[in-house]
């Protein structure tokens, strides 16, 4: 059974900085492009960032310089490291696991940037 677990989570002040986990089981991640969305409220899930199974890095422009993605195929885990979060970044992150034929999805991370 393939699961896909994001953590780290939380509310953050404006300025602040969170570091999300997208841990898999049941697939060799590393065969896999991951990508991180979001989904605010009323909004459509749009596309943070992704890393593909080369380690080729691609980033929203409203994120740009700001998150980070990585991965870590030893602990089959993927992060996203987000520094000077704004409010806008407010929203639930999803972990996406892609190759052909296959696409997987985590549950959802809350991340609240608020004062």
């Amino acid at each position: 059974q393939v699961q896909l677990v994001e953590s780290g989570g939380g509310l953050v002040q404006p300025g602040g900085s969170l570091r999300l986990s997208c841990a898999a089981s049941g697939i060799f991640f590393s065969f896999y492009a991951v990508g991180w969305y979001r989904q605010a409220p009323g909004k459509q899930r749009e596309l943070v960032a992704s890393i593909s199974d080369a380690g080729i890095t691609n980033y929203a422009d409203s994120v740009k310089g700001r998150f980070t993605i990585s991965r870590d195929n030893a602990k089959n885990t993927v992060y996203l490291q987000m520094n000077r979060l704004k409010p806008d970044d407010t929203a639930v992150y999803y972990c996406n696991a892609v190759r052909p034929t296959r696409n997987y999805w985590g549950q959802g991370t809350q991340v609240t940037v608020s004062s």
